[in-house]
């Protein structure tokens, strides 16, 4: 009788063991939690992060019957998850990601930053301790001091195609290191506006066909376009093999400089009172940065990028800590450093600019509206899109830039467009 006692104390020491105590904070296993959770709730768990074996103290404790979304971060602040919503009744568990936020902590922050200035005195206040902090955090001007001096730039053969040319460049950045782009040009003569293209990170690079219809496109319209490979990227990457530093930040800036004043310095056709920038996804995050740092610009047309919420989830967009300039800014407060020169946002559904319409722009218009210059920022949303440079946004592009540098709208065809191979871009 005894020897069953002692097997039967054995077989409940670990049910002990694991009862919720004060002794024991009131752990509990996480994935217990989690599936009652689900059970509660009725919404399901996706997971981004290894969850075997944790616990979870004060467990019941962090639980919120009104509200499963508060139980998730009250959870997932104490392992540095973060919880993001991908449908009505899904939830996936992810690290915590330092450029990434909900919506909802967007329009805290445009809230907070709009008590800052209620006037154009005000804002310009602002915008000039922005500029300078974010030029300062970004380290472009210690970079551009040490680039390779003189560099004498290689270019390929002009290819000539209907409406436009297509040269490729390569310039020496830093000793063995190269920035690699694409010129491409109206074949009709005289002074011409200039877009400066940072690219985003669609694959294959700047070689695929959607960045070499709009390029072209756009200079079949009349406009001359250079894009250029991220660093580590393309061509690139035969130099430099890791992409995701915080020096592609800085790398990435730079490239954009290197080529304007490359473009400014050796060609006549360019009508310097016409100068864009235009970008997509991690492009359209170069775009803004550009326009912070260099005020020759005239016109900008981020796509696919701008939001409240998200720095960007590269490194080239966020390693360096840019976003902390002023006390804590962030991309659309950046954008409104650009006012009153015209500006065009593409946003769509899909993506983390869903929120433009409702949020980002009507900040941007409060900015622009201290100039009375309203009409200069616009907003094409297209709600049932994804993330890419599709055919709309492209024309979106297309009519802004038609707009804002008279460019020929006759010549918007992009069946005119030579999509070349990819072997033809690298320079012998």
């Amino acid at each position: 009788m005894r020897k069953l006692y002692v097997i039967v104390a054995a077989m409940l020491m670990p049910l002990a063991a694991a009862a919720q105590s004060y002794e024991n904070h009131y752990e509990r296993s996480f994935s217990d939690v989690m599936n009652e959770l689900q059970k509660t709730y009725k919404v399901k768990f996706k997971y981004n992060v290894d969850t075997a074996g944790l616990r979870l103290p004060y467990a019941d404790w962090r639980i919120r019957a009104y509200s499963i979304e508060e139980t998730l971060t009250n959870i997932c602040k104490y392992y540095d998850f973060n919880w993001w919503k991908q449908g009505e009744k899904t939830y996936k568990i992810k690290p915590y990601e330092y450029p990434r936020r909900h919506v909802e902590e967007g329009k805290k922050m445009l809230d907070y930053l709009s008590t800052l200035y209620s006037n154009k005195e005000e804002w310009e206040k602002r915008r000039k301790v922005l500029r300078k902090e974010v030029r300062e955090r970004l380290g472009i001007d210690k970079l551009m001091d040490s680039l390779v001096k003189n560099a004498k730039p290689v270019l390929s053969k002009v290819k000539k195609y209907d409406g436009y040319s297509m040269q490729h460049i390569r310039i020496e950045m830093t000793p063995g290191e190269h920035v690699f782009g694409t010129i491409y040009a109206p074949l009709t003569k005289g002074k011409h506006p200039l877009i400066i293209c940072p690219d985003g990170h669609w694959s294959p690079g700047r070689e695929r066909a959607d960045e070499q219809t709009r390029l072209a496109t756009l200079a079949r319209m009349g406009a001359i376009c250079v894009d250029f490979d991220l660093y580590a990227w393309g061509q690139s990457k035969a130099e430099v093999k890791n992409h995701e530093t915080s020096r592609a930040h800085r790398m990435q800036a730079a490239y954009g400089l290197r080529l304007l004043n490359y473009m400014l310095d050796n060609r006549k056709d360019i009508d310097r009172s016409r100068i864009g920038v235009n970008g997509g996804s991690g492009g359209g995050t170069h775009t803004i940065l550009l326009t912070m740092i260099d005020d020759r610009f005239t016109a900008a047309a981020p796509t696919v990028n701008l939001a409240s919420h998200f720095d960007g989830g590269c490194p080239c967009e966020s390693g360096m800590p840019v976003q902390r300039a002023g006390g804590g800014t962030c991309n659309p407060e950046q954008a409104a450093c650009f006012a009153p020169l015209p500006m065009l946002i593409v946003s769509d559904g899909g993506d983390w600019t869903s929120s433009v319409p409702e949020l980002e722009f009507p900040y941007l218009q409060r900015v622009y509206g201290f100039y009375g210059a309203q009409d200069k920022v616009r907003n094409v949303h297209l709600a049932n899109e994804r993330h890419d440079f599709g055919p709309n946004k492209r024309s979106a592009v297309y009519e802004f830039f038609a707009d804002v540098f008279a460019l020929d709208r006759s010549k918007i065809d992009e069946s005119k467009v030579t999509v070349v191979d990819a072997s033809d871009f690298v320079i012998k």
